[in-house]
């Protein structure tokens, strides 16, 4: 008697629904793989505007209701979670502070890391759920042994492990992407959902910060943090003029700076340091961009910490290129230096490792170190 292969155990899965596309696609595949399903909206706005602005921001009334619609169509149980609170404390104050302290954070990653696979997944294992459902582009592979690797998507043009780069092994264990393995385009993706009876096949994806839904984020922090004017100098210390507050700044931005005397050799002048304590932005040529090292704090492994000196590549931005580099954690601390100098390294951005497609770990850059002389 020939024995009928078992499938895998049906699980109980809590998928989060932002009310787009993707993670209603996400929601209808892992219900339509056999699993038990309950959808989710997180309301992370204590004041939600009733509609979108465009493709800008998310967790409005009508995300919600573009959720809810979602998941009535698939057939699933649907709730709305009140995280107004979390969300403002663990992604934006951390964000203003972020700015306020001269450096340049992704929110998305601490969103990932504190609210959707924190307290999220947390609050789902406490009420009996096996997994937290998204509809992020990125996979999760199971060994033999068990354990098991994020890896990048198959379809590196819409890969978002960078983003999931701050996920631990237990996170891991409890997670599913079901759009990882998805080698299509967008237009296929909303295709899927346009047979799938789902009303956000249309939908226009959210970017930039969600929290920011005009996308004004030196305003933002303005509001926040106040005005306060300080000088912008060149790299020997000479005044070139002022701005009204130094978190409006980012490594590497050329725009929006306003000097009025032109660089002595007529080329561009870029960001190259911010100074909170002195409320000082310095600015110089794109060479003295260049960073052949940095330093990075508050390391995630996607599994076992590496132990010694190791190869990788790495990815410094969500929609960045990948680089090779050496790194190594030294009492705590990841020291990584570049194969070849990159350009535009900030202090508070996330370096994430990567051998071959998987993801090794990340940490949150703390200093660098300029391949020419300059500021450091």
């Amino acid at each position: 008697m020939t024995e009928t292969p078992q499938r895998p155990r049906p699980l109980r899965v809590l998928a989060a629904m932002s009310g787009g596309v993707d993670s209603a696609v996400a929601a209808a595949r892992a219900a339509e793989a056999g699993h038990d399903v309950t959808g989710v909206h997180l309301a992370l706005s204590a004041n939600p505007q009733s509609f979108r602005t465009g493709a800008r921001g998310c967790c409005t009334i009508e995300d919600s209701r573009d959720a809810r619609r979602a998941a009535d169509v698939i057939g699933i149980p649907f709730y709305v979670w009140d995280l107004a609170d979390r969300f403002r404390e663990d992604v934006v104050e951390d964000f203003v502070a972020e700015y306020e302290a001269g450096r340049t954070p992704n929110p998305c990653l601490r969103c990932n890391e504190k609210i959707k696979f924190a307290a999220l997944l947390d609050k789902a294992l406490a009420l009996g759920f096996d997994a937290v459902c998204t509809g992020h582009y990125a996979k999760v592979i199971v060994r033999e042994d068990g354990t098991r690797e994020l890896h990048r998507a198959s379809d590196m043009a819409k890969d978002q492990s960078y983003v999931l780069g701050v996920l631990d092994d237990r996170q891991l264990a409890h997670a599913l992407f079901p759009l990882g393995d998805t080698v299509t385009t967008k237009d296929e993706i909303r295709a899927e959902a346009e047979r799938r009876g789902l009303a956000v096949a249309k939908k226009p994806d959210s970017h930039d910060i969600c929290f920011i839904a005009d996308g004004d984020t030196q305003g933002f922090l303005a509001d926040r943090l106040g005005k306060a004017e300080g000088d912008i100098v060149d790299e020997t210390g000479a005044k070139l003029g002022t701005h009204e507050g130094a978190y409006g700044f980012t490594i590497g931005q050329r725009k929006g700076l306003r000097i009025g005397t032109p660089a002595p050799d007529g080329k561009p002048r870029y960001v190259l340091d911010i100074s909170p304590v002195t409320n000082t932005v310095t600015v110089g040529p794109a060479a003295a961009l260049d960073v052949s090292a940095l330093t990075a704090i508050k390391p995630r492994w996607c599994g076992a910490a590496p132990t010694g000196p190791g190869t990788y590549t790495a990815q410094l931005r969500a929609h960045g290129g990948e680089t090779e580099v050496t790194a190594e954690l030294v009492d705590g601390t990841l020291e990584v230096t570049f194969t070849e100098p990159v350009r535009g390294v900030a202090p508070g951005q996330a370096i994430v490792l990567y051998d071959g497609t998987r993801v090794v770990g990340s940490a949150t850059i703390a200093s660098t170190k300029r391949a020419t002389a300059g500021v450091a």
